[in-house]
């Protein structure tokens, strides 16, 4: 996998008490994935990015809600998200990222 994949497959991690408890208990880190990811291309991404070892992904699907504005009816995007499980004493650090 290029580096340019790479940095596709991950499009932001998600951020919020339950993913943070889950993290800090569990070793398990929440990202927003790219529609097309596979778990293998999630693996490779988060331990060449993060330089930690991934024990496992799952990943999810969500369809976006209908929802009405006004008199017209919209539609919310489907979003991917992976859970990593990083092994035992290792953990990532968000704020040590450059952008």
């Amino acid at each position: 996998m290029n580096e340019e994949r790479m940095y596709n497959v991950l499009v932001a991690p998600m951020v919020s008490e339950k993913t943070a408890m889950a993290a800090e208990l569990y070793g398990r880190h929440t990202f927003k994935v790219a529609p097309d990811a596979t778990k293998l291309e999630v693996k490779k991404a988060v331990e060449k990015i993060f330089d930690v070892n991934v024990v496992s992904v799952q990943i999810s699907n969500s369809k976006g809600k209908v929802k009405r504005h006004g008199a017209r009816m919209g539609k919310r995007s489907d979003t991917r998200k992976a859970i990593v499980r990083l092994e035992e004493g290792q953990d990532i650090d968000y704020m040590g990222l450059e952008g």
